[in-house]
């Protein structure tokens, strides 16, 4: 569609009112939805590549980003007005989650389709949504998460609100492709994207949140406490295996700080991955991790041989946890194929 490529270039180049009238001209053309989805959506995909492939940089992901956030404002001032003739929905990102757009663009195509919508934002700490959920009584919740890592904390957010009696529609990266963590949680309702997700809403009631139960009662594996070790002591582990990195690659000793402080970011990344691999038992989604790492490596002309070193010296620190062995070895036997 040529309205991304015309969004695309006036957000780039910072020009926020050349984005504004793109939008606003598409919609006049293609109606709201569509421009939401499939354009600002279109172009945030392109986002997520470009940075992915270093041909822009975090500054200009995070200007590119707030352009289209208020390009959606702009088509919010201008949609057709309508009162509310379906059920209630609070829309959210979960705590630690910071990027808001999807769920944005969600509460956008509700509000079009005719729901009575209340969007709390990015970052939404579960206590204060529950408060929120028991004054205002919607139908649903809908909660957003696009890192992987933030699995374990939608998990407990979702419990929490099927315990106050909401049901909960998830949607987002973080919950996979086929939205098989979706499913793992217990949630009422999974949605791959905004349009399926309204969609939904509109041809179904989503069923009442069961009994109330705890995470472990989903996931029985986190009794083995393997999630938890490695989380709590992930400092030190970051610590053990930068020390172990210095020995086995000599060039590390000569990095600048910033080098250092790149380095040790990218260890703490690993570990927080293999926490949440530990949390859902999923082998695949460390595997991407580490697959999706070593090609942002390779565009930045880094090698990612760095990456196997690392994988024997986390295996060293984690020797008496059985299914960390499992995922590490699982990923050094990849690269060895």
């Amino acid at each position: 569609m040529e309205s991304v490529d015309l969004l695309w270039e006036a957000a780039l180049e910072g020009d926020e009112h050349r984005a504004t009238d793109v939008v606003l001209a598409a919609a006049q053309e293609h109606g709201h939805e569509v421009v939401l989805l499939d354009v600002i959506g279109g172009v945030q995909h392109r986002v997520g590549s470009e940075w992915a492939a270093n041909r822009i940089s975090v500054a200009q992901e995070h200007a590119i980003t707030a352009i289209n956030d208020r390009a959606v404002t702009a088509l919010s001032i201008t949609r057709p007005r309508r009162a509310p003739v379906h059920g209630r929905v609070t829309v959210a990102c979960v705590d630690g989650e910071w990027h808001a757009l999807p769920a944005r663009l969600l509460a956008e195509v509700l509000a079009l389709r005719g729901f009575a919508v209340d969007y709390l934002g990015a970052q939404v700490p579960a206590p204060h949504l529950i408060t929120y959920l028991h004054r205002t009584g919607p139908d649903v919740v809908a909660l957003s998460s696009s890192i992987a890592t933030r699995l374990p904390t939608a998990h407990a957010t979702m419990t929490a609100c099927q315990a106050a009696g909401v049901p909960v529609m998830v949607g987002g990266a973080a919950f996979g492709a086929d939205g098989a963590h979706a499913r793992r949680f217990g949630a009422n309702a999974w949605a791959a994207d905004a349009r399926s997700a309204a969609d939904m809403l509109l041809s179904q009631e989503l069923p009442a949140p069961g009994r109330p139960h705890q995470p472990v009662d989903d996931l029985p594996h986190l009794a083995d406490q393997e999630y938890t070790l490695v989380t709590r002591g992930a400092r030190d582990l970051v610590r053990s295996v930068y020390r172990g990195l210095e020995e086995r690659v000599p060039a590390m000793r000569s990095y600048s700080d910033e080098q250092r402080q790149h380095t040790a970011q990218d260890l703490a990344h690993i570990v927080e991955f293999l926490g949440t691999a530990l949390y859902v038992d999923d082998d695949s989604l460390f595997g991407a991790f580490l697959s999706w790492t070593g090609e942002v490596l390779d565009a930045r002309g880094v090698p990612n041989r760095v990456l196997e070193p690392t994988l024997d010296l986390l295996g060293v620190e984690l020797r008496d946890f059985p299914r960390a062995q499992r995922m590490l070895r699982s990923r050094i036997h990849a690269d060895a194929q």
